[in-house]
């Protein structure tokens, strides 16, 4: 969480999402980390607790970045999400 410490306020949200990749892939791992293994949840459970964790209104951004970085999945419909199973590396990310 460290390398974040400049994109986060005193709460630990994020106050913007990182340009630049690298920073943009921890800012994943640390949302990632707000989910619950094995749990599955609706799109608007997945915006309530992305908007838990960030202060710029977009949940929808983080919730395509951290499908499209394959730390969640979703059914197809996108009506479901759940964590990946592996989460990936620092490498595959």
């Amino acid at each position: 969480m460290s390398a974040l410490k400049n994109f986060l306020n005193t709460d630990g949200q994020l106050k913007v999402f990182p340009a630049k990749r690298k920073m943009k892939i921890e800012a994943l791992f640390y949302l990632a980390e707000k989910f619950e293994d094995g749990k599955q949840y609706a799109e608007k459970e997945v915006n309530d607790l992305l908007n838990q964790w960030h202060t710029f209104g977009d949940p929808a951004t983080l919730r395509r970045e951290l499908y499209d970085y394959h730390f969640i999945d979703r059914s197809r419909d996108g009506s479901c999400y759940w964590l990946e199973n592996p989460q990936p590396s620092h490498e595959q990310a």
